[in-house]
């Protein structure tokens, strides 16, 4: 049935006009520039958030400095962020079902800006506390928001790449974060540093609202009306935690970034006793890696539709890196392509591990529960950088630097298990699911 006689709302979105739904495309005529444009613009939301991770990490030496913290006390900064975050974006899942996809992300952006102001203004640790807070607050809808628009808007064949760009624009966000806020630091204070993070989330609203009619929810919810109506609506809310596969992608995302977070937090140090270089040379090998893990992410949005069977044998490559980089019998100088081949690994798993939450997603309860599933599952993210450093601090006051890096390895290997039960269970499942599955591709 044309769009035009099923919903006045799709008067919103002027360019899906006329559109059909369809069981191989989410729309017949949707074109490849407003795939590109939605990717754009969700991947660019997803890169101001992870900006938002490291706003406060290299503001510590002068946090230190001004309040006479200690690295715990600076480290608790970053665990309220995660915990927050972790304990929100399972909320904000529902949210996202509720009332859209991009009303919670404008939401959860004016948020993060408000840290950023809150940052400018503190006098105290307690409001350092607030800040870590309210900044986790903001993170914790990216994921549901980001993941629902993709795959309600993006047509089916182009998720892939979606997921990669998306997955990049995250590590860029990283990459961006630290050299603003110390250099900004550096040059006019660390106040000013906390507003010029609030005016990045500020114009990051501006440009994300200009373009809202792009990121409207009517067109999706126009997809979302004609899938599976009755049966999705009598579908319980917290159905989706009775299903094994939504519990085997939490464990994947909290095993691979409880990983993460040794060498996010660990690195430098690990890698300089291990091979007795300075810990300047050693902070080279993290950026390595973050390079390794963009070029694995581009790499990886093309073999993205093969599932489980990219993300295990990536994720085994960047096991058998680990385990290489703990033993410490190469050279220094191959400290760094070790590294980079590490991030190559985990960053090539990322777009296919994405579709695999997809699947496990719409096998049963279908694109209404996008939000709720990839909020509860994304937040098993969160949970993983929030105690790793807890887990794994212990293990290096007592001078085992090479067991953090055998930990690195053990973890991706577990990961990459979950993943293939994962992979497993939905190729089992689809000849007796066929006929839904065609309706909802």
């Amino acid at each position: 049935m044309p769009v035009s006689e099923r919903s006045k709302d799709a008067k919103r979105v002027p360019r899906y006009t006329g559109f059909v739904f369809s069981s191989r495309r989410n729309f017949v005529g949707a074109d490849r520039r407003l795939d590109a444009e939605i990717i754009g613009l969700v991947g660019f939301a997803h890169g101001v958030s992870h900006f938002y991770h490291l706003m406060l990490p290299p503001l510590f030496p002068w946090l230190m400095t001004e309040f006479g913290l200690t690295f715990t006390q600076v480290g608790l900064l970053t665990t309220t962020f995660f915990v927050v975050s972790g304990v929100g974006q399972a909320l904000a899942g529902f949210l996202v079902d509720r009332i859209g996809a991009s009303r919670v992300l404008f939401a959860g952006i004016a948020t993060l800006a408000l840290s950023g102001v809150v940052l400018g203004v503190s006098s105290s640790y307690p409001m350092l506390i607030l800040t870590a807070a309210i900044a986790g607050a903001g993170n914790s809808v990216f994921h549901p928001a980001d993941f629902t628009l993709l795959n309600q808007r993006v047509t089916h064949s182009q998720l892939g790449h979606a997921f990669s760009i998306h997955a990049l624009s995250g590590n860029l966000g990283w990459a961006a974060g630290p050299v603003f806020m110390a250099g900004l630091a550096g040059a006019a204070g660390r106040h000013a540093a906390g507003f010029g993070a609030a005016a990045v989330g500020s114009l990051a609203l501006v440009l994300l609202y200009t373009r809202r009619h792009v990121l409207s929810d009517a067109a999706a919810e126009l997809v979302v009306a004609g899938e599976r109506g009755a049966a999705i609506a009598r579908t319980a809310p917290l159905a989706f935690l009775r299903s094994g596969a939504v519990w085997l992608c939490f464990s994947f995302f909290f095993l691979t970034t409880t990983a993460f977070g040794i060498l996010q937090n660990y690195a430098p140090a690990i890698l300089s006793q291990v091979y007795g270089v300075s810990l300047v040379f050693a902070s080279g090998g993290l950026t390595a890696y973050l390079l390794g893990s963009g070029a694995g992410v581009i790499t990886g949005g093309f073999l993205a539709p093969h599932g489980d069977r990219v993300v295990a044998p990536s994720l085994g490559f960047a096991a058998l890196m680990a385990l290489v980089l703990a033993s410490g019998a190469l050279p220094s100088a191959a400290l760094w392509p070790l590294m980079a081949a590490l991030g190559f690994g985990v960053g090539m798993a990322s777009p296919a591990r994405d579709l695999l939450v997809r699947q496990a997603a719409t096998a049963r309860f279908g694109k209404t529960s996008f939000g709720r599933v990839y909020g509860f599952v994304y937040s098993g993210l969160d949970t993983g950088l929030a105690i790793s450093p807890m887990l794994f601090g212990p293990l290096l006051d007592a001078g085992r630097f090479n067991d953090a890096l055998i930990a690195v390895a053990l973890l991706q290997v577990a990961a990459l298990t979950t993943a293939w039960r994962v992979g497993s269970g939905a190729r089992a499942a689809e000849p007796k699911s066929a006929p839904v599955a065609a309706s909802q591709t």
